[in-house]
């Protein structure tokens, strides 16, 4: 792939023709594209490595569109992000049946009350936008889980869980020592369920390429 600069021209060079063939120039440009992307904080690496893997297989302009739908041309200036929205005071999910979930950019609150009675809640916090130093979780687990997703800088307390014959754990294989951005401190009763705290997991992709887990080199390659 030659080593220059995005021309910012569109994938699609015309109206209805998405369904034309790439060629290798094409996808190298999308590559590019990405790339920059990814070092600007656009995508995360996970996100990189998906989208490189599907660009560098793309057999059409459509399908290389696609990729880079949701950023930037290159060459264009960005605008001033909008202000992170206020954080509430207090979120409640109770999940009697089925799953609930908060994913992607969504806003840590000060206070949590989870309820599983069946089913799950998961908590991904690895995009969340993080206003407050602590978070209180207040959690109660009949059967079924809660399911806090991490990543480096995000601390998770579980002591005060008072558990029956269900299971509680936390992962961070970044260790203690990793300055904390957000303390979470967790709460409750766990029946015959679980309440799990650990690191994201691998893509398909991911694991297929045999990549390392994310966070594995922060956490020293455990």
């Amino acid at each position: 792939m030659a080593d220059t600069e995005p021309t910012g021209r569109a994938i699609v060079p015309s109206e209805g023709a998405g369904g034309l063939r790439a060629s290798h120039a094409d996808r190298d440009q999308v590559v590019e594209q990405l790339r920059v992307a990814a070092g600007d904080g656009r995508l995360s690496p996970e996100e990189l490595d998906e989208r490189l893997e599907l660009a560098l297989t793309a057999r059409t302009y459509a399908d290389l569109a696609l990729l880079v739908a949701d950023l930037p041309a290159a060459g264009t200036a960005a605008s001033p992000p909008p202000a992170a929205p206020a954080a509430k005071d207090l979120i409640r999910l109770h999940c009697s049946s089925g799953h609930a979930e908060r994913t992607g950019r969504w806003v840590v609150p000060d206070r949590m009350d989870l309820k599983v009675s069946s089913g799950g809640i998961t908590l991904d916090f690895t995009q969340a936008v993080i206003t407050r130093p602590t978070l209180h979780i207040d959690a109660e687990v009949s059967s079924g889980h809660i399911t806090l997703i991490t990543k480096p800088g995000i601390a998770v307390e579980a002591d005060d869980v008072t558990v029956r014959s269900g299971r509680v754990r936390v992962r961070a294989p970044w260790g203690p020592d990793f300055p904390a951005q957000l303390r979470i401190d967790i709460a409750g009763k766990c029946g015959s369920g679980r309440i799990l705290a650990r690191p994201p997991r691998r893509s398909f992709w991911q694991w297929l390429r045999r990549a390392p887990h994310p966070y594995a080199i922060t956490a020293g390659g455990r």
